[in-house]
């Protein structure tokens, strides 16, 4: 059993899930911090549901409280977000909704836990991006932005921890084959796609501290898209 503790949000979606399975299979102790609450979790995980991650104050305090819980955080796995598809003449545009779910979650979850991670003697920030963010396509353009912004938050905080043992990293899927995207996408070759175990462990891979040599990267993920 390893002493590393390992804070996932958004731990109760599939590939929060397959984060959480992946860890715990590795021998971490396992945070999952969610806005969502009630589901069961595997013996040993803490689970922190009711969480609003946009709101700092929030943040802060779930992450104080798996911190207290284990006696350290070494990493935090920015998992949490969301993803709509619409266009820009949407009569209802989600532009706000997309840089809340997915840039304010992750900003505000990465501030709420520096403390921590540079007690750490190998912090860690893993943030999930996505390939889909290099280049926007149709009805692509919140999501996109959103997720570019991880990216820029990803190349800045690096910078910034430099002169600290924290690395911060971004992983940039493609496709995620998941029950959702094969009845969204009927027509299309699932086997292509990014199974979510293997993105886990990417993911838990720039969270250890193998690779420690790595800071500011953004890693495609993209299966055979």
């Amino acid at each position: 059993m390893s002493d590393r503790v390992i804070a996932v949000t958004g731990g109760h979606g599939v590939l929060g899930r397959a984060v959480v399975e992946a860890a715990l299979a590795d021998g971490l102790k396992v945070a999952v911090i969610d806005h969502a609450s009630g589901h069961a979790v595997p013996d040993g995980v803490l689970e922190l549901g009711g969480v609003d991650l946009t709101d700092p104050a929030s943040a802060r305090a779930a992450v104080d409280a798996a911190a207290a819980h284990f006696g350290r955080l070494d990493a935090l796995l920015n998992v949490a977000g969301g993803f709509v598809w619409q266009t820009t003449d949407d009569a209802e545009p989600a532009w706000d909704r997309m840089f809340a779910l997915n840039l304010s979650t992750a900003l505000n979850a990465s501030r709420a836990a520096l403390p921590h991670l540079k007690a750490s003697p190998e912090g860690r920030i893993v943030n999930v991006g996505a390939n889909g963010a290099l280049k926007a396509a149709a009805g692509m353009g919140a999501y996109a932005a959103s997720k570019s912004g991880v990216h820029r938050l990803t190349e800045s905080l690096a910078e910034e921890l430099k002169s600290t043992a924290v690395t911060v990293n971004a992983v940039l899927p493609s496709i995620l084959d998941t029950e959702q995207n094969r009845k969204d996408m009927p027509d299309a070759d699932p086997s292509k796609w990014v199974a979510p175990a293997d993105l886990a462990r990417v993911i838990l891979f720039l969270a250890s501290p193998e690779a420690r040599a790595i800071t500011g990267a953004l890693v495609p993920v993209t299966g055979k898209v």
